[in-house]
């Protein structure tokens, strides 16, 4: 849903001779510091860049300006908590924590303080379904569509998975976790053999593991790493010959830090994304012209066009629509957070809104309802060019299997619900 400035000021307009409002709040639960910085800072400085472009070249989302309290986690669960209690004070819009682990320890706070959170592309997967989770989001796409994804590009390319193997190597959390539910019941559909292989965090020493694999020799790898544990992983991958075109990471496993280390070694690697890369999109002008070359940008200005950077921005993007919804929702600017949620319940981007943004083609359409809290599902494969030192898109977006993922949604979501006493909602 798109909001052009003639309807911000109409807007604005009908409020009348007001006092100055009140900013719109996100917080950033960043984390710069650690062995997960890699992917942290780049996430984080596209995040609050983009929000700084919208206040110095359209005066904020409707007419009020927009602010960003940080605060730095360094992926640590507990000290993600803590954040949140020191920043909810501040009437914040919606939460992006950028860690799973920290998102299951939001989910019963954020549902009693009756404010959203968005966690794109991660987090607790059965938040897709809203009638369950009403302040809890993940669109465009959840883990188990990621999940999805990769086998059917395996499925392209192979013809057939019945009697492949495929290791799931993942990070020992509940990050890495989350997919092997849905890889299991794939492996059942398909006929494939699955292997699991945890690596404790931070990820650092994954020898056994490679030695496991060299040993085995899958015909696929998927990848479920972050941080530091990429980039060892893309070099172990390297050291044994493993095949790169059949090692396969997830959105949060496919960026620059976790390639460019391993140099030619890296070359062929694949990861899924749903979001495109690099600096070929109009808005990439605006952000240096307004933000960078203005001294205002959070870094430095070398992450623009990198995965993580344009994921934030994304991220961002999606939450100032949000906010646009909410306010032609509510026909006031000045929203809070249950406008805010509702904004994020009713909010549809489709390809005339992404290239009003300066972002034609960038992503797929978002849709999200009252029940599908995940949005479409899609992601496209991409694959590291070392020569060239950039990622490029091997496929068009492909759908997930929704048909095994919406059973798997509604069982576990169901299942929390009676744990926590609560009704679910008619969403119709």
């Amino acid at each position: 849903m798109g909001f052009s400035k003639t309807a911000a000021v109409a807007l604005a307009a009908t409020l009348g001779a007001t006092p100055v409002l009140a900013d719109l709040v996100f917080p950033d639960l960043s984390y710069r510091t650690g062995p997960f910085a890699a992917g942290g800072v780049p996430f984080s400085d596209g995040y609050q860049d983009y929000f700084t472009l919208l206040n110095e070249r359209d005066g904020g989302i409707g007419g009020v300006m927009t602010r960003i309290v940080e605060c730095e986690t360094g992926y640590n669960t507990e000290k993600g908590v803590e954040c949140y209690e020191a920043t909810k004070g501040e009437s914040p819009l919606v939460y992006q924590p950028l860690s799973t682990g920290i998102t299951y320890q939001l989910i019963p706070k954020v549902t009693a303080d009756k404010i959203p959170m968005h966690t794109m592309g991660y987090g607790r997967t059965s938040a897709a379904n809203g009638e369950i989770f009403e302040w809890v989001f993940n669109y465009p796409g959840t883990y188990w569509d990621a999940a999805s994804i990769m086998v059917k590009h395996a499925l392209d390319v192979e013809g057939s998975l019945d009697g492949k193997t495929i290791a799931l190597l993942y990070h020992n959390s509940a990050y890495g976790k989350e997919p092997i539910r849905t890889l299991e019941e794939l492996s059942e559909k398909h006929g494939f053999e699955l292997t699991t292989l945890p690596v404790d965090s931070p990820g650092q020493e994954q020898k056994s593991q490679w030695l496991q694999i060299r040993r085995e020799k899958p015909d696929y790898v998927f990848f479920w790493g972050w941080g530091v544990m990429n980039s060892t992983a893309v070099q172990e991958a390297a050291n044994i010959r493993y095949p790169m075109d059949k090692f396969i990471g997830v959105w949060w496993s496919g960026a620059e830090p976790d390639v460019l280390p391993v140099g030619e070694g890296a070359h062929g690697y694949k990861s899924v994304n749903f979001t495109g890369v690099g600096t070929d999109f109009p808005i990439f002008d605006d952000l240096q012209t307004y933000v960078v070359d203005a001294g205002k940008a959070a870094g430095d200005g070398s992450n623009l066009g990198q995965v993580q950077y344009n994921r934030g921005m994304f991220a961002a993007m999606l939450a100032a629509e949000a906010v646009k919804t909410a306010q032609e929702i509510h026909g006031v600017a000045e929203i809070d957070a249950s406008m805010m949620r509702d904004g994020m319940e009713a909010l549809s981007v489709d390809a005339a809104t992404m290239e009003a943004l300066g972002l034609p083609g960038f992503a797929p359409e978002v849709n999200v309802t009252c029940s599908n809290h995940s949005g479409p599902g899609m992601a496209l494969v991409q694959q590291w060019d070392a020569e060239a030192q950039q990622w490029n898109a091997i496929t068009d977006y492909i759908a997930s299997d929704r048909e095994v993922i919406q059973p798997l949604i509604d069982a576990d979501a169901e299942a929390f619900a009676s744990e926590n006493g609560i009704e679910p909602r008619d969403c119709g």
